[in-house]
């Protein structure tokens, strides 16, 4: 009996091993090739980190204070060709420690990807940009208040080229965010969809929709963008609407619109400068939470600002910059604001490694 054991197990091997070798012909008919694309894969973990450090002076109040607004780090990499992962978490999220990213993503085929875990959602242009890639010290409306999701659910990503490159991507969420995982099922379809067109190198048109649940009301917001770069020059604007479900509390309009100029130094000292300005805009807002009779109530009043600022790129841009910024708000009669939400100078040093 041992014996015929081992002979029926030899036997079985040997299908295994051929159908797999047949498989594999069928995948690749090149062995060697494909042995070599494998080899040009590098697995090893990469470690990424950004520290955004800055003061801030509001002279309405004769005050001014010390922050650690980011101090990220990051591992990232691939334990198969098509197989990577990443993991993020803020060290001092102004002061908080916070687990933003942890996901795996899986790319079966050229231009495609599958994508599960905890992430920052495909939606509008100015809230998906990390820290180390936005042109201002303080972040825009949308990308801080009206837009600012990040949450656990699943994406498909699939990037081809008909005429000019075109991405999509889409997902379903949670829509609660991300630290209600445990004891939250949902019967309720989350989902956010975003739609990149780069007609040329210098235009991308971005367009997105995301519907979220904090707690009891479905939340639907739109949002349109378009960024162009030409030469030293990179203008954006972007414009958001945010609908709540039943009439519970009035629609949210947002824009954030603004143009950076870089003066190219390329010295030992500063590899450029730039100058730059926003316009941002958002109405009376609720982030989705409810007071205690159950409703909807405004959590953000409405404002505008103007911004006007230097950028010292010390190394190559977005690695070591030194952002010198001025805000002025603009408030209406009668709004609740906040001790933070007031004109302030900002100076910020941020460093990516």
């Amino acid at each position: 009996m041992k014996i015929r054991h081992t002979v029926l197990v030899a036997v079985l091997l040997a299908l295994l091993t051929t159908f797999t070798a047949r498989a594999d012909d069928d995948d690749d008919d090149d062995d060697e090739e494909e042995m070599a694309k494998t080899e040009k894969v590098d697995y090893r973990p990469r470690i990424n980190g950004t520290i955004r450090a800055k003061y801030e002076y509001q002279p309405q109040i004769s005050s001014g204070r010390f922050q650690v607004r980011n101090a990220r780090v990051s591992i990232t990499g691939n334990v198969h060709k098509t197989v990577s992962y990443k993991a993020e978490i803020d060290l001092s999220d102004e002061g908080q420690i916070k687990m933003l990213d942890a996901f795996a993503r899986w790319k079966p085929i050229d231009g495609g990807a599958f994508t599960i875990g905890q992430m920052r959602v495909p939606f509008t242009i100015d809230a998906h940009r990390s820290p180390h890639q936005q042109y201002f010290a303080n972040r825009s409306f949308i990308a801080k208040q009206v837009g600012n999701v990040r949450d656990v659910g699943a994406t498909l990503g699939y990037e081809f080229d008909p005429l000019f490159p075109i991405i999509l991507e889409a997902g379903v969420f949670n829509g609660s965010g991300l630290t209600n995982q445990k004891d939250f099922w949902n019967s309720q379809i989350n989902f956010s969809a975003k739609a990149q067109f780069r007609f040329t190198d210098e235009i991308n048109f971005v367009l997105s929709v995301q519907k979220i649940r904090p707690e009891t009301i479905n939340i639907y917001m739109y949002d349109a963008g378009i960024t162009w770069k030409w030469n030293n020059w990179t203008a954006e604007a972007e414009v958001l609407q945010k609908v709540y479900s039943d009439d519970s509390f009035q629609s949210v309009q947002a824009v954030d619109a603004f143009v950076n100029y870089d003066f190219m130094i390329r010295k030992k000292l500063l590899h450029k400068i730039s100058a730059l300005a926003r316009f941002d805009y958002m109405g009376d807002h609720s982030d989705g939470t409810l007071n205690e009779q159950g409703k909807l109530y405004i959590t953000d009043y409405e404002r505008k600002r103007l911004t006007a600022g230097v950028t010292l790129s010390i190394a190559k841009p977005f690695i070591a910059d030194l952002r010198l910024n001025y805000e002025q708000y603009f408030y209406n009669e009668g709004a609740q604001v906040k001790v933070s939400e007031q004109n302030k100078i900002v100076a910020e040093v941020m460093i990516r490694f």
